[in-house]
């Protein structure tokens, strides 16, 4: 079956030659040529790196920092006292504190995406399973 497609799709298609290679810099500039959409756009990039991958040692994984990073705010719960809660309220850390945090989780705070301790507070989340939502 057909599938009927906007304007702006068959607008896109028309400006790439599928049976061409492309080179990085002629890629980037025809992917900036393209329309805008609404929403966050996603490139696919494909590179052929000559490895086996049934070999263990050749095995290609790793991730790729993106320089205006995710676009996703995140928000930080820094469980710390003294100078370490002074520092991470400096680097941005929306939530920072000790026991008046240890208290808002326990009543259920969570609106949190990232929660971390300095070493010297790590004794006092032992038994925080009850707590925390469980991650799979």
């Amino acid at each position: 079956m057909q599938r009927n497609r906007s304007k702006r799709y068959r607008a896109a298609v028309g400006q790439v030659d599928r049976t061409k290679a492309y080179n990085l810099p002629d890629a980037v500039s025809a992917l900036k040529k393209m329309p805008s959409t609404k929403f966050d756009q996603t490139v696919t990039v494909s590179c052929r790196l000559g490895v086996d991958p049934k070999q263990s040692d050749q095995m290609v994984r790793g991730t790729c920092p993106l320089p205006h990073g995710s676009g996703k705010q995140v928000r930080v719960l820094v469980f710390a006292e003294g100078q370490a809660a002074k520092a991470a309220k400096d680097v941005g850390a929306e939530f920072v504190g000790m026991k008046d945090m240890i208290q808002k989780c326990q009543e259920g705070f969570q609106d949190f995406d990232v929660a971390i301790a300095t070493p010297r507070q790590w004794r006092k989340f032992e038994n925080w399973e009850r707590y925390l939502d469980r991650v799979d």
